[in-house]
């Protein structure tokens, strides 16, 4: 890791390209939603990692909200069969939740990750002291 910690809005960006949240460039997947043991660019070891079922709610939120406003207004505006909406609405549902469960993930294990949560603190050391404001 370099000397300086990144920001925490570097850090989400980081995780949610699904990237290592400390150097940016390894990889931060080894499988669709397994996390890496450790960076293999930086050495950063991300095993700490406690996401469990937060990232699923957080795209069935977003995918239930995306889905039953659009289906609310086809249904209000053009009154399409039901054979339509479930032909459109399914597939839409599973496409959209398996292109956001990755980047949810990686968004959440960065966000731990800049929190020194579920062990990241201690394979880090404590923050680093914010520099003095100098008054004059």
């Amino acid at each position: 890791m370099t000397a300086e910690e990144p920001t925490m809005a570097v850090t989400l960006a980081r995780g949610a390209r699904c990237m290592c949240p400390a150097c940016g460039t390894g990889a931060l997947f080894r499988k669709y939603l397994k996390v890496v043991d450790t960076c293999a660019s930086c050495g950063e070891p991300l095993h700490h990692h406690r996401a469990d079922d937060m990232p699923a709610y957080i795209v069935m939120s977003i995918v239930g909200h995306i889905v039953v406003g659009l289906v609310l207004w086809a249904e209000f505006r053009y009154g399409w069969p039901v054979w339509l909406h479930l032909s459109l609405w399914l597939p839409l549902t599973v496409v959209l939740t398996l292109a956001l469960l990755q980047p949810v993930k990686g968004f959440i294990v960065a966000l731990q990750w800049a929190l020194r949560m579920h062990g990241f603190g201690t394979s880090r050391g404590p923050r680093p002291a914010p520099a003095a404001v100098s008054a004059n």
